[in-house]
């Protein structure tokens, strides 16, 4: 997440029961970007979901680059390799992995037309 400048959020207390939180808070919370992971409410096992997928903005192509070989730094799986999707706009520069849980996540930087 640190690719996409998403920093690891403090919960406050050292029993965060199981929450692990990435994001950006401005404003005093104003504004708010952040993913939040924890264990499921109804006390089942924890499974990736079958057709679904995070997405995730970067501001440039070189956070998407940075974000997919992170991924794969950290046991992550690329399931599309960063770089330009036309068919779903002429700006649409993404990268798609998945974490070691098996959840696809995807880092989509648009409206930069030039390589950066």
């Amino acid at each position: 997440m640190g690719a996409l400048g998403l920093i690891r959020c403090d919960t406050g207390s050292e029993d965060d029961g199981g929450w692990l939180g990435w994001g950006a808070y401005v404003d005093d919370g104003q504004f708010e970007l952040a993913l939040w992971l924890c264990e499921p409410f109804n006390g089942q096992p924890p499974s990736a979901g079958n057709g679904t997928m995070v997405a995730l903005r970067a501001t440039t192509r070189q956070q998407v680059r940075s974000f997919h070989e992170q991924a794969l730094l950290h046991d992550g799986t690329t399931e599309g390799e960063p770089g330009l999707r036309p068919h779903y706009g002429a700006d649409f520069y993404v990268a798609y992995v998945r974490d070691p849980d098996g959840n696809k996540l995807a880092a989509v930087c648009r409206g930069v037309l030039a390589a950066s």
